[in-house]
């Protein structure tokens, strides 16, 4: 009889250790929708480009400051594409705020001779003031120098655009940016090479590595101007991959680039500045541009 007990005891202990290892294999087992959810990062939600921004800041250089456009060897602001408040121009914060709102709501702080190592400092002050739009136009004087050895290396120039973006985020990270591109130096170098008083003007040193013997076609001649032209092609290269990276940026495609500025457009001064009539046409694109739905492609 003891036999017996034991012998049922250790089948019954068996039995129960069978059936209590179903149970954990059947919950090892469950169906693939009685598991835990996983966790799935939430999308970014895409950064809506506003049209119409109520305030605006412009960093820049001479063509921003609208220098020889109004009189020589001066500043003219008054006339400036990005945040004039001539009506003639019809500046981008004219258009954008209207003439009540123009002067109260957009700040110039482009500075004539700026060179792109100069952006970063004036993307702070732009910060400062918490506008809802900064435009750029910079790089011109990087290439405009005294000799082509001279012109600030790409890799440079890229370091400190991203720097530039990089100060803006810092002080306010949802501002817009509207990046035009450098215009062609070497057009206007075609432009300008008919004007007697160009010329005369261009003697004095402006832009030497592109403007200098303007009436030179020889072969190093041509290889000096087409080494400054392919730089400027290069800087435009950085604009537009540095922006690309920043969701609230956006560069106008090569627009000023292409432009082809005539003897209207430019200074009668000095026959490469633009003139309020360049001006306004920097104004139309940068408009064109800001208002787009989509950016250029």
């Amino acid at each position: 009889m003891r036999g017996r007990q034991r012998f049922r005891t250790a089948v019954a202990s068996a039995a129960a250790l069978l059936l209590a290892a179903g149970a954990l294999s059947g919950c090892d087992a469950a169906a693939p929708e009685a598991a835990a959810p996983s966790v799935r990062a939430k999308p970014r939600p895409a950064v809506v480009w506003d049209p119409s921004p109520s305030s605006v800041a412009a960093v820049g250089d001479s063509i921003t400051r609208a220098f020889d456009a109004c009189t020589v060897l001066a500043d003219c602001p008054e006339v400036s594409w990005a945040t004039g408040t001539d009506a003639a121009v019809n500046s981008l914060a004219l258009r954008l705020l209207g003439p009540e709102r123009v002067s109260a709501r957009s700040w110039n702080l482009a500075r004539t001779g700026a060179r792109m190592a100069e952006l970063p400092a004036q993307m702070e002050q732009a910060a400062a003031a918490k506008p809802e739009l900064v435009t750029v136009m910079m790089g011109a004087n990087d290439a405009c120098r005294d000799r082509t050895e001279l012109m600030t290396p790409v890799a440079e120039f890229r370091a400190s655009f991203a720097s530039a973006l990089a100060a803006l985020r810092t002080g306010a990270p949802k501002a817009q940016v509207y990046v035009a591109s450098v215009p062609d130096l070497m057009r206007l170098w075609s432009t300008g090479r008919v004007s007697s008083m160009g010329r005369e003007v261009w003697k004095l040193g402006l832009c030497a590595s592109m403007l200098a013997d303007p009436l030179d076609l020889s072969a190093a001649a041509e290889r000096r101007r087409t080494l400054v032209r392919d730089r400027v092609v290069a800087y435009n290269t950085v604009l537009r991959e540095e922006c690309a990276k920043d969701a609230r940026c956006r560069y106008d495609g090569g627009a000023v680039f292409a432009y082809r500025f005539g003897g209207a457009q430019l200074s009668p001064w000095d026959w490469f500045h633009p003139s309020r009539d360049g001006q306004a046409r920097l104004a139309e694109i940068a408009h064109r541009q800001v208002t787009a739905a989509e950016p250029p492609a």
